[in-house]
């Protein structure tokens, strides 16, 4: 009943009073419940590896690929797609492995620069879904579970490998990881990445593509984020966030790339409308005229705007053009 400050108000005074009037609560059990110890169980075969702190910002981290992975679907499967994450837990391997459906689509990963292997669980319920929509479907999974044909898995295995940008881009603060998927086994009991007893940490993602709904797992081995474990923290991964964004050398390295970009540029000689049936009556040796003038500058149009004007001439044996003018009026200058 005490606040938290262990001072107790007048109300709660009283109803401690009452309590013990009406024989609720006894004296007896109120020295009883004083004299124990608080005590903790703890499970020396199941020790934690992960602290709170670890897991907070494992949830964090995999609620930004949720974001990622979920705009990737709805684009890709063309229809509404919700993914969150539903929770973030360490189990040991063996119990992990046994709450997997058989058959089951466990895809298996390479994570490197860190060493072993981790899991990418996806529901067959989800499996089929996206498979069925990407087949023309309207995403609906199957009434019985069963294994992938080959076809169907080359299918999920392209999706994967969109995915994991996703997967690496939102690990990209902690490590910059380069996962790849090595092989997708149907039997949970096939797939041993780890010893039994050994702690993984299991993220839960929920996902829902039209009337299918299905989990997502994650499982990470402790042992391969052994070497990033002081790297996962939730102080870490907002300073990187900070750093990442006020960094000069990232700045101008974006600002180069960008110099570098190719764009689409193209000089228009002149343009004319006709009808269909005109075009269709085209022979050789019919004039079009064209509504620019042979004395007007012409158009360098990048991409679907007009920019600048030019010239038409020659540098040395190779057509050219000379600018003339910059466009700067209107919506053109904003753009510019």
């Amino acid at each position: 009943m005490a606040g938290s400050s262990d001072v107790l108000s007048q109300s709660e005074i009283d109803e401690l009073l009452s309590a013990l009037s009406t024989g609720t609560v006894s004296a007896e059990e109120i020295k009883t419940e004083q004299q124990q110890k608080k005590i903790k169980l703890y499970d020396f075969k199941r020790p934690d590896k992960f602290s709170k702190d670890q897991i907070r910002t494992l949830y964090m981290l995999h609620e930004n690929f949720a974001r990622l992975l979920n705009t990737y679907l709805s684009a890709h499967l063309r229809t509404l797609v919700h993914i969150n994450v539903v929770s973030v837990d360490q189990l040991t391997y063996e119990e992990f492995i046994r709450s997997l459906p058989n058959p089951s689509v466990i895809s298996v990963l390479q994570m490197r620069p860190l060493k072993g292997n981790a899991i990418f669980d996806i529901n067959p319920n989800i499996a089929f879904a996206i498979i069925d929509r990407l087949f023309g479907g309207v995403g609906a999974t199957i009434s019985k579970p069963r294994s992938l044909t080959d076809i169907e898995q080359a299918i999920i295995s392209r999706v994967l490998g969109k995915a994991l940008e996703g997967f690496q881009e939102a690990w990209r603060q902690v490590v910059k990881l380069d996962p790849r998927l090595e092989a997708i086994e149907t039997n949970p009991q096939f797939t041993q990445i780890v010893p039994p007893n050994d702690m993984v940490v299991i993220i839960t993602l929920q996902a829902k593509i039209m009337q299918s709904e299905g989990l997502i797992n994650i499982c990470i081995p402790y042992l391969v984020l052994e070497p990033i474990m002081s790297k996962l923290t939730t102080t870490f991964w907002v300073a990187s966030s900070i750093a990442k964004n006020e960094n000069d050398e990232y700045t101008e390295e974006l600002q180069r790339r960008l110099t570098q970009t190719p764009i689409p540029l193209r000089v228009e000689l002149g343009k004319t409308s006709i009808s269909v049936q005109d075009l269709l009556a085209l022979a050789p040796g019919d004039v079009l005229p064209l509504e620019r003038r042979h004395s007007e500058d012409l158009a360098i149009v990048i991409g679907s705007k007009e920019k600048y004007y030019c010239k038409p001439g020659l540098s040395g044996q190779r057509l050219a053009v000379q600018v003339t003018q910059v466009v700067t009026d209107g919506e053109e200058d904003n753009d510019g």
